[in-house]
């Protein structure tokens, strides 16, 4: 192989290895209390912070942990949460418009005044959820997701039981 053709290769190969890969100082930062919209925290462990009012629109929190963390109206619209865990999660207010919550975990999280519009809920579990003052929810993305007899839903929505 040539040399130009061999050193082509390589950085194709490292640019596809890095692409996917968390960025810990931009999940340092925001473990420190920054804003940090468009950043790379995937596998991001923000568990059991008080991390109020940021903006993290555009994200990609992929496989994040939420975990009794309290992030009351944080912005987390048009991120990609997939495969989130927000058990225990405090999440007032919080923005998940145009976001990709496909699979996520919010059990037992408080989710009042959040914002669901045009959210992707695909597979998520709402179980114990209190989310009755919840806006830009629809029965087509609830239709999606799962619950149980004790999560909170507003007006007459209503949730498949988890299995």
């Amino acid at each position: 192989m040539k040399p130009i053709a061999l050193l082509s290769a390589l950085a194709v190969l490292v640019f596809a290895s890095s692409a996917g890969a968390q960025n810990a100082s931009q999940i340092s930062a925001v473990r420190n209390g920054a804003s940090c919209p468009r950043c790379n925290l995937f596998q991001a462990d923000l568990s059991n912070l008080t991390l109020k009012n940021k903006n993290l629109a555009g994200a990609r929190l992929r496989q994040a942990d939420f975990s009794t963390a309290i992030m009351n109206r944080t912005r987390f619209t048009g991120g990609d949460l997939r495969d989130v865990n927000a058990y225990g999660a405090v999440l007032t207010g919080a923005s998940f418009a145009r976001a990709d919550l496909t699979n996520a975990s919010f059990v037992g999280a408080y989710l009042q005044g959040a914002n669901f519009s045009g959210a992707r809920l695909s597979g998520a579990n709402f179980s114990g959820a209190e989310m009755d003052r919840a806006v830009g929810l629809t029965q087509a993305q609830l239709d999606q997701a799962c619950g149980d007899g004790s999560t909170y839903l507003p007006g007459n929505l209503r949730i498949p039981l988890c299995r």
